[in-house]
């Protein structure tokens, strides 16, 4: 029962994070929003830490692992969602985000050999990619606009989250470290990275208000810090198959929460794009079968 609520709220929070992200850039430019995530989420996994007198790894290449993953799975994601959310809606970021298991199908096979499709997974991709050209909708973009741009970004986004994925199941997943551990030094070093790019990407004016900061606390504190404890204890508990569900309930989470609270609205090839995008996740992740159940079926039995 713990752990089922763990992975409610975190679909809860994490389809909230693009309604908080929409909210902080109304005072705060984009640097900032991806700066304040990780600076506190940093310092909530910390006292975390501390109050749990958890232990650090001594090896110099664990360290390393994590840093590229700071890299790639936080820094560079959370400034290109925060960037986009300029030009696009929340809700629409929130689709994108749900495109990340077939980004992380992608690169797992093809960049780091560490699984191996068949032919429902391949036919998943395939529809994942098409559900991902019928939410751009090509046909209704006139020029390179604004709205383009942040789509691209929002892409490149889940991209490292891919990477990030195959990365981690690469070198990380065989080591045995604690979830809050792994936490920390996920968000840690990422945030020590923000921190030395503060001139760069947050060094601007900012104009406070309280929706403003609720907004960048909860980002952080929860979105960036808590729930990342409680993802690694649903995959430990759960496995990695049922912990990916997560990704049918924030896209639910955001688009509802933009419509409801920010007044956004969607026009008809985003929702039908996210519904291509979730039959390829189903096929991606086995969850629906057509190829694979067939071939099992013609094995003769003794």
């Amino acid at each position: 029962m713990k752990v089922a609520l763990q992975f409610v709220a975190m679909g809860l929070i994490w389809g909230a994070s693009f309604l908080f992200m929409k909210v902080a850039l109304e005072g705060v430019a984009f640097g900032q929003v991806a700066w304040a995530r990780l600076v506190f989420g940093a310092i909530t996994l910390g006292i975390i830490m501390l109050l749990t007198r958890s232990r650090l790894p001594r090896e110099p290449i664990v360290w390393l692992h994590f840093l590229v993953v700071g890299v790639t799975y936080c820094v560079i994601p959370f400034l290109l969602f925060a960037w986009a959310e300029q030009y696009v809606s929340s809700s629409l970021a929130s689709i994108y985000n749900a495109v990340t298991p077939i980004t992380t199908a992608i690169l797992a096979t093809a960049a780091f050999r560490v699984e191996r499709l068949n032919r429902d997974q391949v036919l998943g991709v395939l529809v994942g990619v098409v559900g991902v050209v019928v939410v751009v909708g090509p046909w209704s973009i006139a020029a390179l606009s604004g709205s383009l741009w942040g789509q691209l970004a929002c892409l490149g986004a889940v991209t490292c989250y891919g990477f990030s994925f195959g990365y981690i199941r690469r070198f990380i997943s065989h080591r045995d470290i604690p979830a809050t551990t792994t936490a920390f030094l996920n968000i840690g070093l990422a945030a020590v990275v923000m921190l030395l790019l503060t001139p760069v990407v947050a060094w601007r004016p900012i104009e406070f208000s309280w929706p403003v900061l609720l907004s960048l606390l909860a980002l952080g504190a929860l979105g960036t810090g808590v729930v990342y404890i409680w993802n690694m204890n649903v995959l430990r508990a759960w496995g990695p198959t049922a912990t990916s569900g997560v990704t049918y309930v924030t896209p639910v989470v955001g688009v509802a929460l933009g419509i409801l609270v920010l007044g956004e609205h969607l026009t008809w090839n985003e929702p039908v794009g996210a519904v291509v995008v979730l039959a390829g996740i189903l096929l991606t992740q086995q969850r629906v079968r057509l190829f694979t159940r067939r071939q099992a079926e013609l094995v003769p039995t003794h």
